[in-house]
Formats: C-alpha cells, sequence, structure tokens
C-alpha cells in the first residue's frame, strides 16, 4: 500500500496534550466502523477522497517541525481503518519523530502488524466488552476491541488506556470495567470526561465520588482524570 493514498482530514501542528510528556503534531484520518454516542469528530467517520490534505504537502509541514517537535500522533475517525496507514508511519519514523496512535482497537489484525513500530499507544475502552454496542452501535466491536487491547499489553509499548465516561455508563458498570482492565494487566488508567456537541462538560456522578476513586485509583500504577 503507497502512504500517497493515505487520506487525512486534518493537522495540528503543535499539541502538548495528545502524546504524554511530549510536543507533538497530530494527523487525523478519514473513516471509522463505528459510531460512538459522543464521538466528537463525527465529520471523520467517513471517507471523502475530495476533501483530504495530501499526505506529500502533511510530510512536508512535518519536516518543518523538525528539531521543534518529538513525535507525531496518527488520530481520527480510527487511524487503523485506512491500510495506507502503516506505509504513512514509516514516513514519519524516517523523518526522526516517534510515533504516537490514538486507537479504539477496531482492527486488531492490522494492529498486531503496525505495534512494533509504535512508540506510545492511547487506547480507547468504551464500557464493558459484551455490552460495546451500546456505545459504538455495532455488533462485535467489543470483541476487536479485547482482542486488541490484549495485543497491546503483550508488546510492551508505551501507552494509557483511557474510558470516556458517557452518561449511560452506570457508576456500577464503570468500576466493573476498571477492575476487568486492572485484571488484565492494565497499569495505566485514564477516566474522560464526556462532553456534549458544543464542547461542554457532561459531568458523571462518578467523578463526584471522592471515595471511590481514590479507592479504584490504587490498582493501578498511573491514575488520573481528564477534561
Amino acid at each position: 500500500m503507497d502512504s500517497s493514498r493515505l487520506l487525512v482530514g486534518g493537522v495540528i501542528s503543535l499539541t502538548t496534550v495528545d502524546y504524554p510528556d511530549h510536543l507533538a503534531a497530530v494527523v487525523f484520518l478519514q473513516g471509522c466502523p463505528w459510531r460512538c454516542v459522543y464521538c466528537h469528530n463525527p465529520h471523520l467517520q467517513t471517507i471523502s477522497p475530495e476533501e483530504s490534505l495530501p499526505w506529500e504537502d502533511v510530510l512536508n509541514l512535518l519536516s518543518t517541525r523538525i528539531g521543534f517537535i518529538e513525535g507525531v500522533v496518527f488520530s481520527g475517525g480510527e487511524p487503523l481503518f485506512q491500510e495506507a496507514l502503516l506505509p504513512a508511519i514509516e514516513d514519519v519514523k524516517n523523518l526522526g519523530f516517534k510515533v504516537g496512535l490514538h486507537t479504539a482497537g477496531s482492527y486488531p489484525d492490522r494492529f498486531a502488524r503496525i505495534v512494533s513500530l509504535l512508540d506510545w499507544i492511547g487506547f480507547d475502552v468504551k464500557r464493558s466488552f459484551k455490552d460495546y454496542h451500546l456505545i459504538t452501535s455495532v455488533r462485535g466491536s467489543g470483541e476487536k476491541s479485547l482482542e486488541s487491547l490484549k495485543i497491546l499489553l503483550e508488546s510492551n509499548k508505551d501507552y494509557e488506556v483511557r474510558m470516556t465516561m458517557h452518561e449511560s455508563i452506570e457508576t456500577e458498570t464503570a468500576v466493573d470495567v476498571l477492575m476487568e482492565l486492572c485484571r488484565m494487566g492494565v497499569r495505566k488508567m485514564v477516566l474522560q470526561k464526556c462532553r456534549d456537541k458544543n464542547e461542554n462538560v457532561v459531568e458523571h456522578p462518578i467523578f463526584s465520588d471522592r471515595i471511590l476513586l481514590e479507592s479504584v485509583s490504587k490498582d493501578f500504577d498511573s491514575f488520573c482524570i481528564r477534561g
């Protein structure tokens, strides 16, 4: 697959939040097989080749950031949706950057092929794997995510696992998911606050229960709240 066929929906040339402890750029890719109820980039769910930024132009932009940023993060959409991601990662590595990936693990086979090239992964868990469809609207999505998470944990790559606390996720369910992730070996966990279409935070009850959060956080080496 030629990296020039990569469909890019947008670029942020500098971020301090998308790759922990690194100055980075973010490349947003088009396409996602899921339709999460809280998706903040619905315009990237579908493929629009006519609206894609040329990959060569993106590489030229990134080349001007050499010596200033440390890494490049591929986000989306779901970056694994595009098979051209692999050669694009190689292009970025050849510029001397570290490579990060934001993914929900929708394509475990593709993830397995590229994980050795990655320096950091931000992995999104939606809710209990058996009930993923309540968030993604796609049956079987939980099985895909679970398989990818196992690949991640076996890779020994740097990572964080995040769960966005949508109002439909009961506090008891959230705690069950956190405990399941802990048993699987997840050591770095982030709970993200959900935002509505106007970017207003929709507070989840779990964030007001400090005793519960302190208790849960002790099961992880790193645990934080974001948003």
